[in-house]
């Protein structure tokens, strides 16, 4: 199991009191599986994958990343985990404007240590964007800057992949385009993926998926 969460609770000071975000929340990801995580607006879903990425501590309850407890793991630690056991591909495709696409591509995998010229030379090519390596992010339209970001987020090979809406803005045909090309990449190396989507049509394309609502897993 690549992900495994145990009773996981999460809430959030506010004027009125705590707010709990997650209650008891578990779930569990194995490797190169995809899962949907879905559900309204407020229900945890971003909550969830800030903790799974060590982004966040949660308030109880177990969080196993690749076998290892990231709630145990100081500042130092948890950085260092986010730089080689998680990759995270956001709405946002938060390229660095300084670097052209090859360099982009490249750069976590590189400060992971894990810089791997073939794979690259794979993910490039199954991107289609081989002939964009010299061009800058702002010379991109926004379907060709969010396969940079899955290229740049897979080239390390991180055992998980969170997604937080990463074809939010993208139309529906250049969505499914991109998406279809993720799981592929994602399976072949292995690598288990929990994708946030409020698409069912997105969502019915990964191995399963779970709802969210109030906070809990719902059937």
């Amino acid at each position: 199991m690549i992900l495994s969460l145990s009773d996981v609770t999460k809430s959030y000071r506010s004027a009125e009191g705590p707010i709990a975000v997650l209650k008891s929340v578990t779930l569990g990801l194995a490797q190169g599986e995809s899962l949907a995580l879905t559900g309204e607006s407020g229900s945890g879903k971003s909550t969830l994958l800030h903790l799974a990425g060590g982004l966040d501590r949660p308030d109880s309850g177990s969080i196993l990343v690749n076998g290892r407890d990231i709630t145990a793991l100081d500042d130092t630690g948890r950085a260092s985990f986010r730089r080689t056991d998680v990759g995270v591909i956001f709405q946002q495709f938060n390229l660095i404007p300084s670097l052209d696409v090859a360099d982009n591509i490249s750069f976590h995998a590189r400060l992971a240590g894990r810089f791997d010229a073939a794979w690259e030379a794979e993910l490039v090519n199954e991107l289609g964007i081989g002939q964009l390596l010299k061009r800058y992010p702002e010379q991109l339209s926004g379907g060709q800057q969010q396969r940079v970001a899955i290229g740049r987020t897979l080239a390390a090979k991180p055992p998980l992949v969170l997604a937080d809406e990463p074809t939010g803005n993208l139309d529906e045909a250049t969505a499914d385009i991109v998406l279809d090309i993720m799981l592929r990449l994602t399976k072949s190396a292995k690598i288990a993926l929990l994708l946030v989507t409020h698409s069912n049509r997105l969502a019915d394309k990964l191995d399963r998926r779970i709802t969210l609502s109030g906070g809990k897993v719902v059937p």
